[in-house]
């Protein structure tokens, strides 16, 4: 460990030419001889909500046993490098997500479990990642994070008798304020790291875009001369994770320049989904390790995505696949779609499990929930619905598992007791009835 009588101060920043950027957890950030425990370096809780919409084939999903000795679904597999880190939760339902309106309504009541009003002007339920972002988020520059992968509302997604407002989003302030999911790779980057995407910038980013490392690049040469070389090596491979995204944004953005004749066309939305998903995944990585934001939620999908999947051989658009008919082809291109879902969070949660974090990594200091607030995308139904956690929760949770509750256990009761293990003393999300003693 470096020692020194003075240490950095946990929030400290590059800056050069107008930008700042934020630092890992070094070493140098803990003074010496003091357990990190004690010091503002102490291990912090991250938050994720990572959505798929159209539910799951639920047979692929479940794990045949319960207990600690379960094996992984085929759905589940890519998630078997963390199994030990893996809960999956069985039983759970969400009464309150029900509705002729299926589609206009899942995603908004996933982390609420409140049914809306009807009407158009929004009125549901604060969900919890806002909760937490109230009281673990105020220490980090952004409260929170909203990432999808695609424009909101898919094939069409809105409802004569509830509009638009839950369809879209999974994150509510208020009951009447859905926070947008940022879908353009470039905005979030520019986002988290300083830089602004308005049209004029735009196009004059496509002309003189600089490296955001270029412009802290002598405050960070001076910063290594200063640290001692696990610090100097940590902070070398998270510099380096921020050029490589610089980068695959950069080429993205290059690949739609031939369109920018449209004034709406953004700039850097890659043009193959795969590289899409995983830049979006990447930046949240690069977020959390970064101490910007402690509270993340992900739309890996929009409701009713006609997105298609050519690149694991299925033509056919997501949505159409989703109304199955119990159709033996249409189910086995729905469980190849779901599968490939979970390997590119398991990319995700193996970046978590690289980057050190103190006296661990950022996925020890994680609780991630993976699910959806659909069951069988056929029936539209939102029970039983595919739910797994995936972290160590700061050592908060019995990891590990199959766990099955009664059936139509709320959901709410799972939600609840994340809660709980953030440090946030909620005492009811939605309908919940008590949080779950055995997670």
């Amino acid at each position: 460990m470096f020692l020194t009588k003075k240490h950095l101060p946990r929030r400290t920043f590059l800056k050069g030419a107008g930008v700042a950027l934020a630092l890992p957890l070094l070493d140098a950030m803990i003074p010496a001889h003091t357990a990190i425990a004690k010091t503002a370096a102490a291990a912090k809780m991250r938050l994720g909500f990572v959505y798929f919409p159209h539910g799951a084939i639920m047979d692929k999903w479940t794990p045949a046993t319960e207990g600690p000795d379960y094996e992984l679904s085929p759905i589940l597999e890519p998630l078997k490098p963390f199994r030990k880190q893996v809960t999956v939760i069985s039983g759970l339902g969400n009464r309150p997500a029900q509705s002729a309106a299926v589609h206009a309504i899942v995603p908004g009541t996933w982390l609420s479990c409140v049914h809306p009003r009807e009407t158009h002007e929004a009125y549901g339920g604060v969900t919890v990642d806002q909760m937490a972002a109230a009281h673990i988020g105020q220490e980090t520059p952004l409260p929170s994070l909203e990432v999808s992968t695609e424009a909101p509302g898919g094939g069409g997604a809105c409802d004569r008798a509830y509009g638009c407002s839950y369809s879209g989003t999974i994150s509510f302030r208020t009951p009447t304020t859905p926070l947008p999911m940022e879908y353009n790779p470039r905005s979030l980057f520019q986002r988290l790291f300083g830089r602004g995407n308005s049209a004029d910038e735009r196009k004059l980013l496509t002309q003189q875009y600089a490296s955001l490392l270029d412009m802290v690049a002598d405050e960070a040469q001076d910063l290594q001369r200063t640290l001692g070389a696990r610090d100097r090596a940590a902070l070398g491979d998270y510099l380096e994770s921020v050029r490589e995204i610089e980068r695959r944004v950069q080429k993205a953005g290059k690949q739609d320049l031939s369109n920018l004749a449209l004034p709406d066309v953004p700039v850097g939305i890659p043009d193959a989904f795969p590289e899409q998903m995983n830049l979006m995944f990447d930046i949240m990585a690069l977020a959390y390790q970064a101490d910007l934001t402690r509270v993340q939620t992900m739309m890996m999908a929009a409701e009713v995505s006609n997105m298609t999947y050519n690149h694991i051989g299925i033509s056919d658009a997501f949505h159409p696949v989703s109304h199955h008919q119990n159709d033996p082809a249409k189910k086995d291109k729905l469980v190849r779609i779901q599968r490939w879902h979970t390997e590119q969070f398991a990319k995700f949660v193996k970046k978590l499990a690289e980057m050190p974090d103190g006296e661990g990594t950022v996925l020890d200091h994680s609780l991630l929930v993976y699910g959806s607030n659909m069951s069988n995308s056929d029936a539209h139904n939102q029970f039983p619905l595919p739910t797994s956690l995936i972290g160590g929760a700061c050592g908060a949770m019995k990891s590990g598992r199959h766990v099955r509750y009664p059936d139509h256990t709320p959901l709410s009761n799972l939600l609840l007791t994340v809660l709980h293990k953030a440090g946030v003393s909620a005492d009811v999300v939605g309908d919940s009835n008590g949080a779950m003693a055995d997670v």
